[in-house]
């Protein structure tokens, strides 16, 4: 039956009354609000869902006042309460226990009680058990403080002496348990140290070492590099286009070492690891303007193999089955048979119609086994077709001006080794699968790569003292402005010119 309650009436109590349950009521640290409202509502009445509005977190207690205005009738408080138990429940600021306190003093008629329904409707509003709402009250009038409690509790941090870290010799940073005895410091407290940010492990990789010479000749490679249309004002580097690059790479059936506990593998001796060279030929690819390949710049990849028929029959073949052997000697007539009988061909075959007749660079390192620049038999072969093609040489000691070593043959060997392979025919297969199925955009970001290390080679006067810089190359790939021509400062350009002419008088 509905009730028949008239809502437009205003109730409000006394000043005197007012003031004398508040302080009955408010610890002597919390100020009292001075408040009315219009509420006219039996035990069985409820705040309607109007009231379920944010109480500003930044509220002083001086200026707080609460109005309820509209009442709905409900049989039973268990429905209500479902619903508030099925929501996630939040966890409450200072500021917001602050605001529920003087809106449970604001709804109390005599400072100690509530009237039916309001505990779990401001429970509802806040997004918490009805229990908290009580605790809060409880503990203003046992504590005078409505805050979350402060309490010490847990161990006490290990604290890492960083000054005394720094005293400590390299070779006891090694391991966690080298370090632990000169910081008198648990091993596992080291670990947690490391896991938190607090200290970081690292590598240190080796170099090669680079004589004077060394240095200036990185230094002059660089400076060649550079696109003459574009100096002095706006030095750039060439886009790297017409350049081949190749190198010789060793890849393993199996690696020496896995972290994983099954299967049980043995071996006699690690030099009887099947291994086996290839030689490697890649350019920089193309894209059209709407970022399609247009050139793979994937000229091919070959293994120093030789076929040589079976001697007697085994459960695998027939005797007499033509079967790939590894060349485990590669010299230089061997290095020169393959550029001509497979590069060369390789190269004219895949490189695209509009560059025939210019100059295409092949770039080599400075192994003892590689032929020339001037090599008779490899500048016949190159002229022939109606390409000019010629052969250079990469500053000596230096693989990082080599795209190859710098990033290429570390991504296809990590796709070979997902494969297992058993023989020397599958390992074959499995680096020639990781070299078709290597990415075109990430070859094209080792071009970029090889770039940004040539403009430190310039910073350092051509040491190997770098690191290879962040460049965000995912970020510019994405947003298609990924350059194929970095661009140097020409200041710097500048006074690498004056230091490299200094060496020449």
């Amino acid at each position: 039956m509905p009730l028949d309650i008239d809502l437009n009436i205003t109730f409000s109590f006394p000043e005197e009354q007012s003031s004398s349950i508040c302080e009955s009521i408010a610890p002597s640290n919390i100020e009292t609000p001075q408040f009315e409202f219009e509420l006219n509502h039996p035990s069985n009445l409820i705040v309607e869902d109007n009231m379920n509005q944010d109480v500003p977190s930044n509220i002083e207690s001086s200026e707080f006042e609460f109005e309820l205005t509209h009442f709905s009738y409900v049989n039973d408080e268990d429905s209500l309460t479902s619903e508030i138990n099925s929501r996630k429940r939040g966890f409450l600021t200072n500021e917001q226990r602050k605001a529920i306190y003087h809106i449970l003093l604001s709804l109390s008629p005599d400072g100690k009680s509530h009237k039916y329904g309001v505990i779990p409707r401001i429970a509802a509003l806040y997004n918490v058990h009805r229990s908290v709402i009580y605790r809060i009250w409880n503990q203003v009038k046992d504590t005078g403080n409505v805050c979350h409690r402060k309490t010490l509790c847990g161990r006490k941090r290990v604290q890492l002496d960083f000054e005394r870290m720094r005293q400590v010799p390299l070779s006891k940073l090694s391991t966690y348990r080298a370090l632990s005895n000169p910081l008198n410091i648990p091993k596992t407290s080291l670990i947690r140290l490391q896991k938190s940010g607090v200290i970081r492990r690292h590598s240190s990789t080796l170099k090669p070492y680079l004589k004077e010479d060394n240095m200036i000749n990185r230094l002059r490679f660089c400076k060649d590099m550079l696109d003459s249309n574009s100096l002095p004002h706006d030095p750039k580097f060439i886009s790297m286009h017409n350049i081949v690059f190749i190198d010789e790479k060793w890849f393993y059936i199996t690696k020496t070492k896995k972290d994983e506990e099954e299967p049980y593998r043995t071996c006699k001796s690690k030099n009887f690891i099947g291994k086996l060279m290839f030689l490697a030929a890649v350019a920089r690819p193309r894209f059209d303007d709407e970022k399609n390949v247009t050139f793979s710049g994937k000229i091919g990849i070959f293994p120093f193999v030789y076929e040589q028929p079976a001697r007697r029959s085994s459960v695998n073949r027939v005797a007499g089955t033509l079967e790939r052997k590894p060349i485990t000697s590669v010299t230089r007539e061997v290095n020169k048979s393959f550029l001509i009988s497979k590069v060369l061909p390789a190269i004219k075959s895949m490189w695209p119609r509009e560059d025939v007749g210019k100059i295409i660079y092949i770039q080599q390192d400075n192994a003892r086994s590689h032929i020339s620049t001037n090599d008779p038999d490899f500048c016949r072969a190159a002229s022939e077709d109606g390409f000019d093609i010629q052969m250079t040489c990469q500053p000596p000691n230096s693989p990082d001006l080599n795209v190859l070593d710098l990033g290429f043959f570390n991504a296809i060997q990590s796709l070979q080794q997902q494969e297992a392979v058993n023989s020397i025919d599958e390992l074959i297969d499995a680096v020639q699968k990781a070299f078709d199925d290597f990415s075109c955009q990430q070859s094209d970001k080792n071009f970029s790569t090889l770039q940004s290390c040539m403009i430190e080679i310039t910073k350092i006067k051509g040491s190997n003292k770098y690191k290879i810089p962040h460049m965000k190359k995912d970020m510019m790939y994405n947003q298609g402005c990924i350059p194929t021509q970095l661009s140097c400062d020409s200041l710097l350009i500048q006074e690498v010119t004056e230091y490299l002419q200094s060496f020449d008088d």
